[in-house]
């Protein structure tokens, strides 16, 4: 029976202490931008919460659901092209720079497949609406928020290219530089479509989802003009139009890309599913829940940049032949993303009650949010060693099995045991919204034992494999 360790291989120990700062800086180097990018996506849901919580509480609580639906559908599907990442990083390992721009150009397919999908699920929203159960004021709410989404997912796909193509071959700034930019325009599109003026109307809660699109189709814009321009990129044949399928290459794409998919509709539908139910407990809990998920998604993104720079990191040592380093920036990313998970939780513990109190106005609302954002606490700590192993599986072109566990756990533990916690009376007293937080923490833990356990077994394996071949070599 394998037995599970963080420890690296022994080694001298100056040679040890000096691999392991060596394969830090490099992680931190590449995870920063993609960290700082990444806040800069969050910071556009913080503005369309803060400012609809400003609004009214029936506003908040409307893009509380709306971009929880909104979520689980993009996310689900654009997951998919999560693969590229990876993929693209082992090319660029092997320096086979044609090759990353072939996988780019047929992405391009799916990523068309995909926004046709998204568009007709934002559009008719009935079976995550029927789950909700919304009061009529805020379903209205909802379904404009979502119609309004619709129009911006052809841009945010194509975005979604150019992230995984930069990020790729290590070069993460323009991203970020990109993503503070489409941050930047945030506020002022929001005042727009919120409040109105120059001719629009004032739209309210769902303002901030037509604020996105247009946001979104700028930043499209501007990134793959200015890629396409780029003269050192010409190595990789970067070409904006549809070029003729090849199934071998698209199939090798899907079969990495559609696990990953379901592994992020699993990880997200347990999460946005917790607001539409949580929503049948009223706008006040809504709102307060809408609070508690934006924190902990906000908090995501600090071990979600670390496990992103882990799998390009892992891809592109295992493109040169190197498993042993892939290995251990695995290891390096997991240590690292828990001391900062440490990190983050004491500081939600800490300042539960200020936080809540620059989210609303509303008293009601802060009193409700303050013992969730101390579950947010723990939720995240769980969160932070799962997104790194994960991520860094991904680097191993392995996710199969990371979908079956997150499937089974997430659902099964997290969803189905926050709905007995919180909605019924088989455990106690319903719990309300705090019994989803308390589920969810614990499915999350499980998952990050048994994730990180498989990428144990699988560095390893991988390891061996080329030791045995190196043996039989000589």
């Amino acid at each position: 029976m394998r037995r599970f360790t963080l420890a690296l291989p022994p080694v001298n120990i100056v040679d040890h202490e000096g691999i392991i700062q060596s394969s830090r800086n490099e992680l931190l180097h590449l995870a920063w931008p993609m960290l700082v990018a990444q806040l800069a996506v969050i910071g556009n849901g913080v503005i369309d919460t803060a400012m609809a919580g400003r609004l009214s509480t029936l506003d908040l609580a409307a893009v509380g659901v709306a971009a929880s639906i909104q979520v689980t559908i993009v996310m689900a599907l654009s997951g998919i092209l999560f693969a590229l990442p990876p993929i693209i990083a082992t090319h660029h390992g092997a320096q086979q720079s044609e090759r990353v721009g072939h996988e780019v150009r047929q992405s391009l397919w799916i990523a068309l497949v995909l926004t046709v999908i998204a568009i007709l699920l934002l559009r008719y929203p009935e079976p995550f609406i029927a789950l909700a159960d919304l009061q009529p004021t805020v379903e209205a709410k909802v379904r404009a928020y979502l119609d309004a989404s619709a129009w911006g997912v052809p841009a945010a796909l194509a975005f979604r290219l150019f992230i995984g193509f930069s990020t790729g071959i290590g070069q993460p700034r323009p991203v970020m530089l990109f993503n503070l930019l489409s941050l930047g325009l945030k506020v002022p599109l929001n005042a727009w479509f919120m409040y109105g003026g120059l001719g629009i109307p004032a739209l309210g809660g769902p303002g901030c989802a037509v604020a996105s699109s247009v946001d979104a189709w700028l930043m499209a814009g501007l990134a793959w003009i200015w890629c396409l321009r780029q003269t050192e990129y010409a190595s990789y044949r970067l070409e904006l139009h549809l070029p003729r399928p090849d199934t071998p290459t698209l199939t090798a794409f899907l079969k990495l890309g559609i696990p990953i998919g379901l592994t992020f509709l699993a990880d997200v539908t347990a999460f946005t599913f917790m607001a539409l139910f949580i929503a049948r407990l009223g706008p006040t809990v809504s709102a307060a829940h809408q609070i508690a998920a934006n924190l902990a998604v906000l908090a995501f993104m600090v071990p979600l940049s670390l496990g992103n720079a882990t799998a390009i990191l892992a891809g592109k040592a295992l493109g040169a032949g190197n498993p042993a380093q892939a290995r251990q920036v695995c290891l390096v990313g997991i240590r690292t993303g828990l001391s900062f998970g440490v990190g983050l939780s004491l500081l939600l513990w800490f300042s539960a009650e200020q936080i809540a109190a620059l989210y609303s106005p509303d008293l009601e609302v802060r009193k409700v949010a303050v013992p969730l954002i101390w579950w947010v606490a723990g939720y995240h700590l769980c969160d932070a060693l799962q997104v790194v192993a994960v991520n860094s599986l991904r680097g191993y072109r392995k996710s199969t099995v990371p979908m079956i566990i997150y499937t089974v756990t997430l659902w099964g533990i997290g969803l189905g045991g926050g709905y007995i916690l919180g909605l019924t009376d088989l455990l106690g007293e319903a719990r309300g919204a705090t019994g989803f937080w308390i589920a969810g923490a614990g499915s999350l833990a499980i998952v990050g034992l048994l994730v990180a356990y498989y990428l144990d077994a699988v560095s390893k394996e991988v390891i061996e494999i080329q030791d045995r071949q190196t043996l039989n070599t000589a």
